[in-house]
């Protein structure tokens, strides 16, 4: 299944699993993020195309990464008048990991919804034993 969602004011065409830059969302890596504006989902003869959004449907997505790309610089120069000038700037970014993609009604699943969280609670109690050994 694909989906294709607007963010950033560009489109991406997205499937589970995907990495995608994308411009700056808001969110640590590790958090989860929802793209709320999907304008088809589906596959194949099967996709829903919205009108202009299919309602309801969401892209959930993990950050992987916020980083910058590389410096875009735009020289303007007058020849024969000594005038240039150079600027530039270094648009930022976030890598973001595709978990799935929820059709109109569908709840997200158990993993993708708190998988971070569960696994941070089974760990807590582990690293406390594991301190507790090494003071003594």
């Amino acid at each position: 299944m694909f989906a294709v969602i607007k963010t950033g004011g560009k489109q991406y065409r997205v499937a589970a699993d995907d990495l995608l830059k994308v411009e700056k969302v808001a969110g640590a890596p590790g958090d989860k993020v929802e793209f709320a504006e999907v304008l088809v989902i589906g596959e194949g003869a099967e996709a829903t195309i919205g009108a202009p959004l299919v309602k309801d449907a969401r892209v959930v997505a993990e950050v992987v990464e916020q980083g910058r790309a590389r410096k875009v610089i735009a020289f303007k120069k007058r020849r024969r008048q000594n005038s240039k000038r150079s600027r530039g700037h270094r648009q930022e970014l976030t890598t973001v990991r595709i978990s799935e993609i929820l059709a109109p009604g569908a709840k997200p699943s158990r993993k993708a919804k708190g998988a971070g969280k569960e696994e941070a609670v089974a760990a807590a109690p582990a690293a406390v034993d594991e301190a507790a050994a090494a003071s003594e």
